[in-house]
């Protein structure tokens, strides 16, 4: 019958994880946490515990718990119970078995916090992004070789509401009926919205030419400027999912680029981003549209083909999210999506810089 474990059969157990390759421990080597401690320190103050009570868990140690929970897309209940199970979740932490694990209620409630604080009149995700983002360019991966801006929607659990209903939240108001329950109305995301992706049909050489398939969605909208030469995320915005794709490129352009060229698909095809482009001396390398009642001419899909080479990047970094991430907005609101959304950019940069940093090794 197998005795209590002891410390030297956990370290011999940290070891064997090491040997196949704990990626948490390769992010803790390559990734310091601390930067972000002035900024975290800030947005969620402390008491003075002078009243007593049970000491806060450390800034950092929370914050890893939120890059852990959203990594892997976990709930709170989750986060705790595979922080408690796993000895990789606990080295990336810094705890020990002895040591007290934060619970739910405590994720929940630090990640709230980060959601509610402003710093320098900013959403403070906003700022601890951009920390890591300076800390991306003092090591060397500068924003090079132009710029590919994109979005992407990321679902939300459908509302089922009436036609009334859904005309109140559109026009800014909360419908009556919700308004006399408010743990109804608690429930209710009045921030995200509907839309319709497009995609083309698989190919039947029997049904003839592909059609294009209208699918709806429901949730929010990550939208994205990435470097073409590291394919790091280095400008993004959210809004709801309705919310139409050019009009945000002027957020997404990163001044510090140090490339003029912008890539995008047509539908940030406009005058009014070709203006702001150029008047910014910007090269436009976005897709032209197809005339209307016309074929596409060669010359103009040969063209937009080229580009598409380019422009395909972006597409990865929305892959990673929705595919190994799982990114996936379970909270309710545009706030704290922004946050959940803001997590995940951030991670992904993180767990980029962790391969580039490998890369060059193996150079």
């Amino acid at each position: 019958m197998a005795g209590q474990p002891g410390f030297f059969d956990v370290e011999d157990r940290l070891k064997q994880l090491s040997a196949k390759g704990d990626s948490l421990e390769r992010l803790n080597a390559v990734v310091d946490f601390e930067l972000f401690r002035a900024d975290l320190e800030r947005a969620v103050p402390r008491s003075d515990r002078a009243k007593g009570g049970r000491p806060s868990f450390d800034h950092v140690l929370m914050f890893k718990t939120l890059v852990l929970q959203t990594s892997h897309n976990l709930s709170d209940e989750r986060t705790e119970y595979l922080i408690r199970d796993r000895l990789s979740f606990m080295r990336f932490l810094g705890l020990g078995l002895p040591d007290t694990v934060p619970d739910a209620n405590t994720i929940w409630g630090f990640r709230e916090a980060l959601t509610r604080a402003r710093i320098a009149e900013r959403p403070a995700i906003e700022v601890v992004f951009e920390r890591f983002d300076a800390a991306l360019s003092a090591a060397g991966f500068l924003a090079m070789s132009g710029q590919i801006i994109d979005a992407s929607i990321v679902a939300a659990p459908k509302q089922r509401n009436t036609d009334g209903e859904k005309r109140d939240i559109r026009e800014g108001r909360i419908p009556p009926q919700w308004a006399a329950k408010p743990a109804k109305l608690r429930q209710k995301d009045r921030d995200a919205r509907w839309t319709v992706k497009y995609t083309k049909a698989k190919p039947n050489p029997e049904s003839g030419p592909r059609v294009d398939l209208a699918v709806p969605a429901f949730g929010y909208k990550n939208h994205l400027g990435i470097d073409r030469r590291h394919r790091l995320i280095r400008r993004w915005r959210v809004s709801d999912a309705a919310r139409h794709d050019g009009a945000l490129l002027p957020e997404l352009i990163d001044p510090n680029n140090t490339a003029s060229d912008v890539w995008a698909d047509t539908a940030y095809r406009s005058k009014a981003n070709e203006r702001f482009l150029a008047g910014r001396l910007l090269r436009s390398q976005i897709h032209r549209k197809k005339p209307k009642g016309k074929p596409m001419p060669r010359r103009t899909a040969r063209a937009n083909a080229r580009k598409s080479a380019v422009r395909a990047a972006v597409e990865h970094v929305f892959a990673r999210q929705k595919g190994p991430m799982g990114l996936f907005i379970r909270t309710i609101g545009i706030n704290r999506a922004t946050t959940k959304i803001g997590l995940a950019n951030l991670v992904y940069n993180m767990r980029r810089l962790v391969w580039l940093t490998h890369q060059i090794a193996l150079a």
